[in-house]
């Protein structure tokens, strides 16, 4: 029932990911940075983390949609697909009068877990190669009460940052979580500033072994990471300086799922093309840029030891088309892509660019009654950059 998905719902906060400039990723950061523009962005090893007011964007970015003619559905999720031989042609969302039916020449799939690709017949793959396993989920949360003259941040578990008596703050974490005062798995407490001071925005809590397509799976996840909350906050409480009186002031509506379907398209972005910065004739996101973030999926921290830097890459047109089925685009983390390659795409500025694509994309197709696999490219990418969108190197 609330736009901006998990930016507001899922109290994901930062945005982190960077693309080419002019895209819709950088509108929308402009947007929610309006009134705060005197607060300096922080520097992390992979850009700057885009603090947002979640209460304030639920508000500004559903008044920019309808500012653009969006006819927006709430509360109406997908249930159903209505093909016609191998071309997808309608939708049922459930409503409270009952299923409804919503008809389209073109659709995009932004559901995150690419249900509608799935429903549709289109190939996916799901997890690590080596025995499925998806990166953890979490639950999301923000503290009040901090003491700014002490308290610390922290990015992450490569973050160098160290407690008044010298320790390493992630260190500490590890250490704690071995004697059993933290959650299991909880290995690192990220801690990043909002825009209002004596507050922190918690990403920590994590359930492994999820299969976040299951809904008793889900349901349990979600109750075993509020269930963490307490103890997180207790540990801040008792050990680092500045969050003595810390409390919490909210938490995420919905489970933080990082890893589903991803779905099989035209082209599948490998490990190489993110870790070399690959380029292509057919490119639709230009120097998509995030660290190769895997959350451990079968323990704490991070699968790889430390996440690894990616080079700026391309996000292909082929990675938004599905295989087997017509008339959709692949919008978000469940683009065409490896395991590993995900973990850069997933997050949200590159989501941002990529939906900007995928949506561009399906209007072509409508207005020049193309199906998607047979769009010109050359066609797209002259309509982004008649946006302003950057696509090559200048």
């Amino acid at each position: 029932g609330i736009v901006g998905g998990m930016m507001t719902s899922g109290h994901v906060n930062p945005i982190l990911g960077y693309t080419s400039p002019t895209t819709i990723y950088h509108e929308v950061v402009q947007l929610l940075e309006e009134g705060y523009e005197n607060e300096e962005r922080i520097k992390t090893r992979n850009g700057w983390e885009v603090r947002v007011n979640i209460e304030e964007a639920k508000l500004l970015l559903m008044d920019f949609l309808i500012d653009n003619g969006v006819e927006v559905y709430l509360h109406t999720p997908v249930v159903d697909v209505v093909k016609k031989d191998d071309r997808l042609v309608g939708l049922i969302v459930g409503t409270q009068q009952g299923p409804s039916l919503i008809r389209s020449k073109v659709f995009v799939d932004a559901t995150g877990d690419g249900f509608v690709a799935a429903q549709a017949g289109a190939p996916f793959v799901q997890g690590r190669k080596q025995d499925g396993l998806c990166q953890p989920v979490s639950i999301e949360f923000t503290l009040e009460g901090v003491d700014e003259t002490q308290a610390i941040t922290c990015f992450g578990g490569s973050d160098p940052v160290k407690l008044p008596n010298g320790k390493s703050y992630s260190e500490f974490c590890k250490e704690a979580h071995d004697r059993g005062e933290l959650p299991q798995n909880v290995s690192i407490v990220r801690l990043h500033r909002t825009y209002f001071k004596g507050e922190r925005h918690v990403n920590a809590t994590q359930v492994n072994n999820v299969n976040p397509l299951i809904a008793t799976e889900v349901a349990l996840a979600d109750m075993a990471a509020r269930k963490q909350i307490p103890q997180i906050v207790e540990f801040l409480k008792r050990n680092i300086p500045g969050y003595e009186q810390c409390r919490v002031k909210s938490s995420a509506s919905t489970l933080g799922v990082r890893e589903t379907r991803r779905i099989m398209g035209h082209y599948v972005l490998s490990d190489e093309d993110v870790e070399k910065g690959s380029r292509f004739e057919d490119v639709v996101v230009h120097k998509a840029w995030f660290l190769i973030d895997i959350h451990n999926p079968s323990g704490g921290g991070q699968a790889e030891g430390r996440s690894k830097i990616a080079e700026p890459y391309d996000i292909p047109l082929r990675c938004l088309i599905p295989q087997n089925v017509e008339g959709l685009l692949l919008a978000g983390r469940c683009i065409s892509g490896t395991h590993r390659a995900h973990a850069s795409y997933r997050v949200m500025g590159i989501a941002l660019a990529v939906g900007q694509a995928a949506g561009l994309a399906a209007a072509l197709c409508a207005e020049k009654e193309v199906l998607p696999s047979r769009l010109d490219y050359r066609d797209l990418q002259k309509e982004l950059q008649a946006c302003g969108v950057e696509l090559f190197e200048k």
